[in-house]
Order: structure tokens, then sequence, then C-alpha cells
């Protein structure tokens, strides 16, 4: 242990030295399963520049997000901590969400810029726009925003193209509400965005951001969370029916693609020896889609539930000369970013509870992690029932299990939305190495010590939630329609109007 130490120190003085700090890019992928990448076992997935990120990077077998949903899950990466303590609990926000990611949470972005970072947030906020535009990313330590303020499946999307040359989107998302807007920092420049160049338009933002950074030589973060590949799939002419798994990898294929031209720009710039790259997902697959929804491989259930398939995540973490191509088996989570980042920076951490830990002994030395638990909250937690499920080294002890309309479509009764909330005392404990798929709970004849085991976990249960301070939830704030994002917000009759 005092050898991996002096290794994991010695790795970090080394980036102290060099003569510029390193930058960050973290890539977070949109309602993508365990299952959906080729270097995850998906046999028709077009993913070359992600292949090339698994062939030359780290790859984690047991890497979670934090939440089955897409807005807590956001708030868990950007401030190391569970989403019950920032508020951003039950679901997601909305449109007119009155409340959002609060401004007293502290992001890896705000982390970073008393550094000297740029900072750069493109693609799906999802985080709050709130009373002139309080929670966006300008407002959370990002000097530069090109995005959709929340999902682009909230606003009427029946009449627009998601495909060359003219292919109407499948489904009519949400109704009654604003068309879904493309908005830079605070100002809304499209309405309704134009899918056929969206993804065109966030890759030359992203690059054009990396290579004045290096012009410049000033370190950087940028923050990609795709709109890829939550539903409904779009894609340019670049990807449109290049793939072999229908929309849903036209999509996956077209977020490959703002990989390669990232990457091919950090090359150009000079700076991809001084970058690492981070690639991850929200949470699990929508089931409820089908073909359309994403695929979570050997895993239980999908998006919406506490099981594997609703949080088990791929991820990659690539830095060439730097980590090591190889797959780690270790616990690690979404929650372990901010944490990392601000080690590797040499940044100051928040003086605040944190849920993340340093990754760098996984990192740079593929040993051990200091991570040996992840909690499972569902989509809405609450202190009278707490944590649904821990995993606890490799196993993983379910207190209260629920299906979810998000996988509903499953043939796995346990992932029904009419498989309702039920409690399990004692818990439901599986060996996640010998069954990944929570199909075979343990017994006392395959595992006579399973008493002392669950009393075990039940400890770190208990010691967790004594320190798990619930915040004010901000999506209980309710809605405002005045606070949907309009280009012309003098305009009648809203919600029609809204349209530039």
């Amino acid at each position: 242990m005092a050898l991996l130490h002096l290794t994991v120190a010695a790795t970090l003085l080394l980036f102290v030295c060099r003569a510029s700090p390193p930058n960050f890019i973290v890539l977070f992928a949109d309602d993508l399963g365990f299952g959906d990448l080729g270097s995850y076992g998906h046999p028709s997935s077009l993913t070359p520049n992600l292949d090339r990120l698994a062939a030359d990077g780290l790859r984690f077998t047991d890497f979670y997000c934090s939440s089955p949903v897409c807005s807590p899950s956001r708030a868990s990466l950007l401030t190391g901590r569970y989403q019950t303590r920032s508020g951003i609990y039950p679901g997601v926000l909305y449109p007119g969400s009155i409340g959002g990611l609060p401004l007293n949470e502290t992001t890896i972005a705000e982390v970073l810029k008393p550094l000297g970072y740029a900072t750069a947030a493109v693609g799906k906020w999802h985080l709050g726009v709130g009373p002139n535009g309080t929670f966006l990313p300008t407002k959370q330590g990002f000097d530069h925003f090109l995005g959709i303020p929340y999902s682009h499946d909230m606003g009427p999307c029946h009449n627009l193209s998601c495909f060359p040359p003219d292919v109407k989107c499948f489904g009519v998302c949400d109704v009654g509400t604003v068309l879904v807007p493309l908005m830079r920092n605070e100002v809304i420049v499209q309405q309704p965005v134009d899918f056929l160049t969206l993804e065109r338009t966030y890759s030359d933002f992203a690059t054009t951001f990396i290579a004045t950074a290096a012009e410049k030589r000033q370190p950087f973060f940028l923050y990609y969370p795709s709109h890829h590949t939550h539903y409904p799939q779009y894609a340019g002419v670049r990807a449109a029916g290049r793939s072999l798994r229908g929309p849903f990898g036209d999509a996956l294929l077209e977020f490959d693609q703002t990989v390669g031209d990232i990457l091919a720009t950090l090359e150009k710039t000079g700076v991809i020896d001084n970058t690492l790259v981070f690639f991850t997902a929200d949470n699990g697959p929508s089931l409820m889609r089908m073909t359309r929804g994403g695929n979570a491989g050997l895993l239980k259930c999908g998006k919406g539930t506490t099981y594997d398939g609703g949080m088990r995540e791929p991820a990659i973490a690539f830095w060439p000369g730097v980590i090591e191509p190889g797959v780690t088996h270790e616990l690690a989570s979404t929650l372990d970013l901010l944490p990392t980042i601000t080690k590797l920076a040499g940044a100051k951490l928040p003086q605040v509870q944190l849920d993340g830990v340093d990754m760098a002994s996984i990192l740079f030395n593929h040993t051990q992690s200091p991570r040996e638990t992840m909690m499972f909250y569902p989509t809405n937690p609450t202190q009278q029932y707490g944590l649904f499920a821990i995993r606890w080294r490799h196993y993983k002890a379910h207190f209260y299990t629920c299906g979810s309309t998000h996988s509903d479509t499953s043939p796995n009764p346990d992932c029904s939305v009419f498989a309702k909330l039920k409690s399990h005392d004692p818990p439901l404990v599986f060996d996640l190495e010998a069954d990944p798929s929570e199909n075979f709970p343990l017994t006392l004849d395959d595992t006579p010590d399973l008493p002392a085991l669950v009393e075990k976990i039940k400890s770190v249960k208990r010691m967790f939630e004594a320190t798990m301070e619930f915040g004010e939830s901000q999506i209980l704030k309710g809605t405002d329609v005045e606070l949907e994002p309009c280009c012309n917000p003098q305009c009648s009759p809203k919600p029609t109007c809204c349209h530039c």
C-alpha cells in the first residue's frame, strides 16, 4: 500500500511539473445502455472513435451513475454529491421549472475557474433554466454554453425533421409546451432547433473552443452532455442511414463522429497528450422504446430502475502516454469525477460533504479503488424509504425494488411499470461477480455467512443515511409556463408563437 501511495504521488507530481495544467473533457451520452457499444459487446454498433478510446484507454466494467434518470444524474456528475443533497429530485426538471441546480452547489467548472481554466458546456444541460436564466451553465461556472437547456423531447416534435431529407421525428414528444430552443449562453438562437444540423453545430463549437484555448495556451474543461441516444433519435447527413441499428444506431454513430472530431482537434493542436478524456452515460437504456431505446446487455432492466441496468454504465478514461490501456473491474462512479479532476488540476475541493472519491489509483496504476460502496436511490427518493439498494464490494443488496415505465417493454416482469414497490426484509442480496444479471438472490444454502454479510451492509446503510441531509426539492417547487424559454417573449398566443 505504501508503494501504491508513492506511485500515485509520483504521477501527480509529474502533472504539477508539466509546462501547463492538464485539460479535461467529459463526454456524457444520454440513455445509453451497458450493452450498446461494440467495446461492451454489441455486435452491430458502429462507433470507431469510442472503440479507439476503449482500445487505447482504460475501460471500466463496474462504473455507475447516481440516478436512473437524467437531471439528478447530471447534478451528481458536476458536483460530486448525491442528488438528494442538492435537491434535484424527484424525477427531472422541465422547461418551465421554477427550480434548478442551486447556485450554492459547486460544479467542476467552478472548481477549475480560479486556476484560469477556460470552461464550456455543449449539448443537453437539463439542470434548470429558471427566472432570467438563473440556472443556466453560464451561472454555474461555464464561460460558454451552446445547447438545449433540457431534454430534446420536451417540446412538440411530430412536425420536425429528425433524419434527412425530411423524415419526421418518431412519436409526438411533449405537447402543450414551447418548441425546443437552441441557446448560446443565455440567448435563444433558434426555435425550434434544427436536428439535421445540430450535431455539426455542436462539433464546430467544441472544436473551436479547444483550438482557441490551445492557441492561447490556456487549460480548458469541455463538458459535452450529448442528446444522443435519447428519444427521439436524430442524425444529420454524415450519419443517417450509415449504421446497422436503424435510427438508434445512426444517432449513436453521429455522437461517435463528434468524438472523432474532438480527438482530431486535440491531435491537430498538439494537446492530446495533456488531456484527460472521460466518457460515460447518464443512465441506462429506455427499454420502453424497444429497438429505439438501447440495450443494457446482460444487466437487469434499464432506465428508471435501481437494478444495474438502470445505473451501471460504460465508461472509458483516455489519456495517451499517461493512462495505460486496459480494463478495470474496480468500483467507480460519476460522483468521482469532481474529486479526481480537482486533484489532477491542483485545485481546492469544495468545503461541503462530497460523495465522490479520487480515482487516481485506478487511472494511473490500475489498482484498488478507494470506493467500496455505491448507493442506489430511486427516481423519487424520500427520507421515509431512504436507499433502495446498496452495492458493497461485489455484493448488492436490494431493500426495495420497483419497476418503471421507462423499462416497461422488457420481458422481465420485475422491470415493468406493473412491478409495484416491494419491500425486502431481509434484503435480496446478489453476488454481482457471479450473477451480474441479478437473477439469483443468495441463500443460506449457498452462502452460510449471509446473515453476517447482510448485517455488514445494513451497518453501511445506517452510517451513510446518518450523514445524508436532503436538500430542498428543486423539482417540487413546480413549474410556471412564463418561464418556458421563448425567443419572442412578448408574443401571443403562447406556446405556439415561440417560433423564430
